[in-house]
């Protein structure tokens, strides 16, 4: 069984607030945290519970053009998902950090608080499909435990009515089941398949899969797999926000939303 949680995702947009209104309206979430750090790498974005896991969504600052974020937003052909922030224990992570050495591949940025939790963020050129990032961070034997890049107690805001967590977390690019492989070797995890026949690695709790890019935006995190405690609410509520489009398929900043 594996080790690694996917504890966070992160998302990109042009129009943070709409991206915010919608999450909440929709799923019945609410903001647990911003960073007032990440102005200063000149972003905005929020951090919202979904059960256990955090979804991000981060958007240039305001006549900020130069920026990773916006030419991401302009590479992608609008909003989407940008990262894998991935959850393994303290113990293992410098195992992790030097089989990515090893691998040669680029470490881009290296987040953390002492004695709180550290990470690395990997070169997407080396790791095809969305920014990875592998980090410990302390309580790691709880479900819930803290996670330094949501602040302190974001506990208090994690609402469970209508969704409970974040099943699968979909890459699209233009070789399926060599992207995969890259991914499980960065990892050293074994590449299967899901249902439908998708390479997928098979992580604590959650999957990451890899699908055809199909949509015309080219390679990206293209979708994600919610788990609904009470999908009907979460599609009548999508319904009235205009962001239904599909049987228990949900779009919200580029990303397609499936219950499951």
């Amino acid at each position: 069984m594996s080790e690694i949680r996917i504890r966070q995702i992160c998302l990109v947009a042009h129009d943070l607030d709409r991206v915010q209104a919608q999450t909440e309206s929709v799923f019945g979430v609410e903001l647990c945290w911003r960073d007032p750090a990440t102005r200063k790498i000149r972003l905005n974005h929020t951090l919202i519970p979904f059960g256990n896991q955090i979804l991000e969504c981060v958007s240039p600052q305001p006549g900020e053009y130069d920026t990773p974020a916006e030419r991401y937003l302009h590479r992608r052909g609008g909003d989407g998902g940008y990262m894998v922030i991935m959850q393994v224990p303290e113990a293992s992570y410098p195992s992790y950090r030097a089989r990515v050495q090893a691998l040669r591949i680029p470490i881009i940025a290296e987040p953390g608080e002492d004695g709180k939790g550290h990470g690395m963020q990997l070169h997407p050129r080396e790791v095809p499909g969305a920014i990875p990032e592998i980090r410990w961070n302390v309580e790691e034997d709880r479900p819930d435990g803290a996670w330094w890049p949501a602040g302190e107690n974001w506990q208090r805001k994690k609402y469970t009515d209508i969704v409970d967590g974040i099943r699968a977390a979909e890459i699209q690019c233009h070789d399926p089941a060599g992207v995969a492989a890259r991914w499980g070797e960065v990892l050293d995890e074994p590449v299967g398949t899901d249902a439908e026949g998708n390479p997928a690695l098979a992580l604590a709790g959650s999957d990451l899969r890899f699908v055809p890019a199909r949509d015309g935006r080219g390679p990206g995190l293209g979708g994600l797999d919610i788990s609904a405690t009470d999908p009907a609410r979460a599609l009548a509520n999508a319904e009235a926000e205009g962001c239904r489009t599909g049987e228990n398929l949900i779009t919200i900043c580029g990303m397609r939303l499936r219950l499951v």
